[in-house]
């Protein structure tokens, strides 16, 4: 069984849709869940989703650990025809997952208790994003 996600961003974050997920393999039995971001800017991760600090702390880091192209220290890029936030997407999205399995059991996914399923928007401006979902029945 398989399906997509659609999420509107707004701009460099994190945007949790876990409750989606959940509600789309809501009775399928035992199984894996694999979900895929189809963008080559954005990431996939499952973390914390009870204290909202978590995801700016993140948000933060990689800003500071990959800075937009109009930086002096990003002066080396040279794919820079798509604008300042464009290959620093590109660089965190190969550093982070773009795919995740998640174990399934009675048509819940076996997420911890404070964990939840993000998109991480790399980008800067409001994107359409899509997560290509495939659930396989054990």
């Amino acid at each position: 069984m398989q399906t997509e996600f659609e999420m509107s961003t707004r701009g460099a974050g994190l945007y949790e849709f876990t409750r989606d997920v959940a509600r789309w393999v809501a009775g399928s039995g035992d199984g894996v869940l694999t979900l895929m971001v189809r963008h080559t800017s954005a990431s996939l991760l499952i973390q914390e989703n009870a204290d909202p600090d978590v995801q700016v702390d993140l948000k933060r880091f990689f800003e500071r650990f990959v800075p937009r192209g109009d930086d002096p220290s990003m002066s080396w890029l040279t794919h820079v025809a798509e604008g300042p936030d464009d290959m620093p997407a590109h660089i965190k999205a190969s550093v982070l997952p773009v795919s995740l399995q998640i174990p399934v059991a009675g048509g819940r996914m076996r997420l911890g208790t404070w964990q939840g399923i993000y998109l991480f928007e790399h980008r800067d401006g409001p994107h359409l994003r899509r997560v290509a979902a495939a659930f396989q029945a054990f």
